[in-house]
């Protein structure tokens, strides 16, 4: 799987309850042997207050979104862990990552935010061999699919 923060990939935007979520993922799979080893599915999530800018951050947070970002582009490493997709919108921010440990990604998380003032996170992981998570938002995006959640309107952006 390339690096989300290369060129390529999918930028896209769907709706939840009425807002706008930008989406930002490499539109494939990774082999199956990749996948087969990188079972674990981890979300760092970010709430934050979008009630004023259309469920978006205001320009301090999303500033401090964007340090976190860099940070968080040290954590791919084939074979460990790789970033997966990252949202924003609708009052969230969420970077995925599929891994092949948790504590493992846990160090490496840690490492790279050791300078790092905390950020308001929560961490969740998910025992995801299938991919599921990201199958779904691949078909979201597929145009030869119907959208899975009822209110996502589709629009792929290049």
């Amino acid at each position: 799987m390339e690096n989300l923060s290369e060129a390529s990939g999918v930028i896209g935007e769907t709706t939840e309850n009425g807002l706008p979520v930008i989406w930002s993922f490499v539109n494939e799979l990774p082999s199956e042997a990749e996948r087969a080893s990188l079972s674990w599915l981890i979300v760092i999530a970010w709430q934050y207050d979008g009630s004023a800018r259309n469920g978006m951050p205001s320009e301090q947070v999303n500033q401090d979104m964007l340090k976190l970002e860099d940070a968080l582009e040290q954590l791919e490493v084939p074979g460990k862990h790789v970033p997966v997709y990252r949202r924003t919108g609708n009052g969230l921010k969420e970077f995925a990552f599929h891994a092949r440990g948790t504590d493992e990604f846990m160090h490496s998380l840690n490492v790279s935010l050791a300078s790092h003032s905390p950020y308001p996170i929560e961490i969740k992981f998910y025992e995801d061999g299938e991919w599921s998570d990201f199958r779904r938002l691949l078909a979201d995006f597929d145009p030869t699919q119907q959208a899975i959640q009822p209110d996502r309107a589709k629009t792929q952006l290049r």
